[in-house]
């Protein structure tokens, strides 16, 4: 099963958990399926329009995605990351 790696910032949906083995065979599918189970998560990454929000970068395997590539294919092994752009000043 694909895995998706959640950055602290959007932990709170899933109570802490880093990583969470989901069902899917797009990054999309990864995504909404964490959101599934964990009810706010998927609203954190895409916005109304289910478009990637434009502060959201998206890896698989460690490469970089772009975001308008979420229905991008993932395999068993495959792992999703999801980096959450933070602004300070």
């Amino acid at each position: 099963m694909p895995k998706v790696k959640i950055p602290p910032p959007y932990q709170g949906p899933t109570q802490g958990m880093e990583r969470v083995e989901v069902v899917g065979t797009t990054v999309r599918e990864c995504i909404e399926a964490v959101g599934a189970r964990f009810p706010g998560f998927a609203e954190q990454v895409f916005d109304a329009g289910g478009a990637v929000h434009r502060f959201v970068k998206l890896f698989v395997n460690g490469d970089e995605i772009d975001r308008a590539a979420a229905d991008t294919p993932v395999g068993e092994g495959d792992e999703v990351e999801i980096l959450a752009a933070i602004a300070g000043g």
